[in-house]
C-alpha cells in the first residue's frame, strides 16, 4: 500500500474527485488503481472564503515498486506505515493454572476498560473492581442530580463504568507521541463496540454521550467473554503491602483479594483512594492543573467566526476553538475541553460542593457553545502549610479543590446551583442581574452573581484578573467571544489530576512492586484517547511481569 498526504480538494467537491485527484498525484490511469481508502480528513480554515479538505490516502496500485521509485524523496508519497495492534507476548490457554492471582485493575473508565481489554486479550483474565454502577443505573443516578439535585457520591459524573469521559464531547483525539500507533488500537476497539466508522478517518473525531453507553457496554461484554470479570460498587478502602510488594486489597464491604499485579485507573477525582495510598506510603507528588469557569456563546457565533460564509456546512459540522493567552500577570489562560453544540453539566462527586464540566452528544446541535476558560497553577500556589519552599504535600491540591467547589456551592445558592454571570458584567466586576441572548444550559440551574466579589471571590483573585484579561484578547481571535450576554459558571476545577502517582520505566510505582499508576487519576493522561492509550501500555507491562517476558 501507498499512502498519499496532504491531497487537497474543495470543501464540496463530488466524490468521484478524490478518485480523479488520487490518480491525478500518482501520474497512474484509472485501470493501475485497484482501491484506496481515506486514512485521515481534515479541514483547513485559514481562508473562510475558501476551506479546502486535505485528505491522507491509502492506495493500492499495480506496479507499486515503480510508482514509489518515482517518487523516492517526496514526503508526501511513502509507504503505509503497518497500524496494526501487536500483542506484547504469546498468551497462555490459561494463567491460572500457574497458581497466580489473577491481576486487578481498579476503575473501569477509558484507562480502565482498555487495560483490561488488553490483559483479557492476552488471555490473562481479569478482575475489574468498579466503585460505581454500570453505565445504564450510573445514568439514572447522574440524571438525578441534574434534575432533581440529588446526589449519589459513588455514582455520578465522575464514578461509574465508562469514567468521566462518558459525560463528555467524547473527544476521540489526542496529541501524545504515538510511534505504535495505539490510538489506532483504540478507534478500532471502538467502531466494532458500535462507533461509527467516520471516527477512523476524520481529523478530530468525537462520539457523544448516549453513544458512548452502548459502546460501553459492548466494550466489557468484549473484556467478560474473553475470561475476564467486572465487579461494580466494589470500592477499594485498602491495599495491602508487604516489603514493598503489593499482596492484595480490601473492600469497603470488608472482603479481600489476593493480588500481586494491581492497575490502578482511579480517575482523577477518586480523592479518598488517593489519601488511602498516601497513608500507605505508595509514592505521590504534586503537579500542576488548572481551575476556572466554564464559558457559553451561542454556537451560530463561534460557527460564524470559524467557518465564515461557510458555516452549517455539514462536513464542518459545529465548529470548535483552541485559545490561549499570556497574561500581564504572569498566568496563561486558555480553552479546556471545548464542547461544540454541548451542555455545561454538574460534574460534583462529593456533597455540597459545585463542579461545572462540559458534555455534547454526537449530533452537536445544542444551542450553545461551551468551554472551560482556565487558568494555570502550580504546587507553591495551593501548598497549604504556608511555607514557601521546600515540597508539597501531594493532597493540597485536593484541599485547595475543595476550597473553591465549596465556595461555589455556597455563590450558587445551594442545592447544586451553580454561580453565574454575564461576561460584560465580569469584566466591569459587577453582580449580574437578568440573563441576556445566552441562556445557561447548565442543570440543576444558574444563581447570577459577582464571581470576582472581592469580600466572597469565586477563585484565587490571580485567576480572576487573568480571566478577564483574556476575554477581550480572545476576541480578537473570535468575534463575538467577549460578548456581554456570553455566561460564565463557576466553577471548573477538575482539569485534570491534582497529583501524580509516580511511575518508572516500567509502568510500576516508584516504590512499590506490583502497583501500576495508570491514566489521569495518576497524572499519566488526559482525555478519552490518552487514557486508553495508558491503559494499553500499562496492560502491556503487566503482560509482560505476568508472563515473564523482558521489558520493552
Amino acid at each position: 500500500m501507498l499512502r498519499i498526504t496532504e491531497l487537497r480538494l474543495p470543501l464540496d467537491h463530488a466524490e468521484a474527485v478524490l478518485r480523479a485527484a488520487v490518480l491525478a498525484r500518482l501520474g497512474i490511469p484509472d485501470a493501475a488503481l485497484k482501491a484506496f481508502t481515506v486514512f485521515k480528513r481534515a479541514w483547513d480554515a485559514r481562508k473562510k472564503t475558501a476551506i479546502v479538505l486535505s485528505y491522507t490516502v491509502d492506495c493500492e496500485v499495480e506496479g507499486e515498486a515503480a510508482v514509489l521509485a518515482r517518487f523516492k524523496g517526496d514526503p508526501h508519497v511513502r509507504v503505509s506505515p503497518d497500524t496494526g495492534y501487536k500483542f506484547v507476548g504469546h498468551a497462555p490457554a490459561d494463567f491460572a493454572a500457574r497458581g497466580r492471582p489473577r491481576p486487578v485493575v481498579i476503575g473501569f473508565g477509558p484507562c480502565g476498560i482498555f487495560a483490561a481489554l488488553i490483559l483479557a486479550q492476552m488471555g490473562l483474565r481479569p478482575l475489574v473492581l468498579e466503585r460505581g454502577k454500570e453505565v445504564r443505573e450510573r445514568t439514572k443516578d447522574t440524571w438525578g442530580l441534574w434534575r432533581k439535585s440529588v446526589l449519589n457520591p459513588e455514582s455520578n459524573v465522575q464514578f461509574g463504568e465508562g469514567g468521566a469521559g462518558t459525560f463528555s464531547d467524547g473527544k476521540l483525539w489526542s496529541q501524545i507521541s504515538d510511534p505504535r500507533h495505539l490510538t489506532r488500537k483504540v478507534l478500532t476497539e471502538f467502531v466494532k463496540a458500535g462507533a461509527p466508522e467516520e471516527i477512523l478517518y476524520v481529523a478530530k473525531p468525537h462520539i457523544g454521550t448516549f453513544r458512548l453507553v452502548g459502546m460501553v457496554e459492548k466494550l466489557r461484554a468484549d473484556i467478560e467473554a474473553l475470561g475476564g470479570e467486572i465487579r461494580f460498587q466494589q470500592h477499594v478502602t485498602d491495599l495491602h503491602i508487604e516489603d514493598g510488594q503489593v499482596r492484595g486489597l480490601t473492600l469497603a464491604s470488608g472482603e479481600q483479594i489476593e493480588a500481586e499485579h494491581v492497575v490502578l485507573a482511579l480517575g482523577h477525582s477518586a480523592r479518598d483512594t488517593f489519601a488511602m495510598l498516601h497513608q500507605r506510603g505508595v509514592y505521590l507528588e504534586a503537579k500542576p492543573f488548572s481551575v476556572g469557569f466554564r464559558i457559553e456563546h451561542p454556537q451560530g457565533v463561534i460557527d460564524r467566526a470559524r467557518f465564515g460564509p461557510n458555516a452549517g456546512n455539514p462536513i464542518l459540522g459545529a465548529a470548535d476553538y483552541k485559545l490561549v493567552h499570556h497574561a500581564s500577570n504572569g498566568r496563561s489562560v486558555y480553552s479546556f475541553c471545548m464542547c461544540p453544540g454541548g451542555t455545561v453539566v454538574a460534574a460534583t462527586s462529593e456533597p455540597n460542593r459545585v463542579v461545572t464540566n462540559g458534555m455534547s452528544q454526537y449530533s452537536r446541535n445544542e444551542r450553545n457553545a461551551n468551554a472551560g476558560i482556565v487558568v494555570g497553577i502550580n504546587p507553591q500556589d495551593y501548598r497549604q502549610d504556608g511555607k514557601t519552599e521546600g515540597p508539597v504535600n501531594p493532597l493540597d491540591g485536593v484541599a485547595f479543590q475543595r476550597i473553591w467547589e465549596s465556595r461555589a456551592f455556597e455563590l450558587g445558592n445551594g442545592n447544586y446551583l451553580a454561580p453565574g454571570q454575564l461576561v460584560g458584567d465580569f469584566i466591569k466586576r459587577q453582580k449580574s442581574a437578568a440573563f441576556g441572548d445566552v441562556l445557561p444550559s447548565y442543570k440543576p440551574g444558574v444563581h447570577l452573581t459577582n464571581l470576582a466579589d472581592p469580600k466572597q471571590p469565586s477563585l484565587p483573585v490571580y485567576v480572576l484578573d487573568a480571566i478577564r484579561e483574556a476575554l477581550p484578547a480572545f476576541e480578537r481571535q473570535i468575534k463575538g467571544f467577549s460578548m456581554p450576554d456570553a455566561v460564565l459558571t463557576g466553577v471548573e476545577t477538575r482539569t485534570s489530576s491534582p497529583l501524580r502517582i509516580t511511575r518508572g520505566r516500567d509502568h510500576q510505582s516508584l516504590n512499590t512492586r506490583g502497583l501500576y499508576p495508570a491514566g489521569e487519576g495518576a497524572g499519566y493522561a488526559g482525555g478519552i484517547m490518552s487514557a486508553g492509550v495508558d491503559g494499553i501500555e500499562v496492560a502491556e507491562s503487566v503482560g509482560r511481569a505476568m508472563l515473564g517476558l523482558k521489558a520493552a
